[in-house]
């Protein structure tokens, strides 16, 4: 089976051309589990097949480094542009991709040698109702309220960008133990279908921090639907306008709310690091 690693701001999976290789459904999360295993496997945050599609120009079928399936990546849809478009698989710049029944709209940038080097997708509106995100808490909005993780406090605002966020403002983002606390906010009882939990810290009106523990795979370098949910925190908090600088361990993403039309665009890199195969994926 072939396979390219790729990357959003340090945001790796493997990517599968899902038409050319296919594995049987029940054998997928063992499957992603091996390919996405460091010493083991190829090493990846998770592993993206991408499928033909009745509803957009593709389907990307998404899964964690636990061999669950997550709703959406904003760091995998980037790369799922760039693995159809640099391949030949479309010659669209401007494309549509499903995963779990959400259709986004992305744009592609290229370079010289007409490869895709950045990517802006319309991640659609963001879901602000709790039952819905969902996290057990009661009112319109989940928006800095406490949550109780180790005994002490914190404020959070959860949004869902296809997937759920709980976003915590903190002072500072370097001394955080995200090995230790990251786990017992995503298995939190508030959670019912666990949650990505962002650990932002506000630079300035149009500039972020954030540090961030991944449902199902654990800290990342970057998450994209996470940049997203941070930014409309930051707006729904009056800390930073509409448009920001999202500053993650593998670089930025710059993210927008549009809220008269009430759509977040995402932008950032997409970079295929190599290829390969497995000659077997168990």
């Amino acid at each position: 089976m072939r396979f390219t690693k790729m990357h959003g701001c340090g945001n790796d999976y493997i990517y599968v051309d899902g038409a050319a290789w296919r594995i049987p459904q029940e054998d997928k999360p063992e499957a992603v589990r091996f390919l996405s295993d460091r010493h083991f496997g190829v090493g990846g945050d998770g592993v993206i097949f991408i499928n033909p599609s009745d509803e957009a120009d593709f389907e990307m079928e998404m899964y964690n480094a636990d061999g669950t399936r997550a709703e959406m990546c904003g760091n995998g849809i980037r790369c799922v542009g760039k693995f159809v478009y640099d391949k030949g698989l479309t010659d669209k710049r401007k494309l549509t991709v499903v995963s779990a029944g959400q259709v986004k709209y992305l744009e592609l940038e290229t370079d010289a040698e007409n490869k895709v080097s950045r990517i802006k997708v319309n991640m659609g509106k963001p879901v602000l109702e709790p039952e819905r995100i969902p996290v057990a808490v009661s009112g319109g909005k989940a928006v800095n309220v406490p949550i109780c993780v180790e005994g002490l406090e914190y404020r959070m605002t959860c949004v869902s960008m296809g997937n759920p966020h709980a976003v915590i403002f903190v002072d500072g983002t370097e001394e955080l133990e995200l090995e230790r606390i990251g786990p017992q906010f995503e298995h939190h009882e508030l959670f019912p279908r666990r949650t990505n939990t962002e650990f932002v810290q506000v630079i300035d009106r149009r500039h972020v921090k954030m540090r961030v523990w991944e449902r199902g795979t654990g800290e990342t370098l970057a998450c994209g639907t996470g940049c997203c949910a941070t930014a409309v925190a930051c707006v729904l908090n009056g800390l930073t306008d509409d448009q920001v600088t999202v500053s993650v361990l593998g670089g930025e993403i710059e993210v927008m709310w549009d809220r008269e039309h009430d759509l977040v665009y995402m932008s950032g890199p997409a970079v295929t690091v190599f290829e390969g195969e497995v000659n077997k994926y168990v």
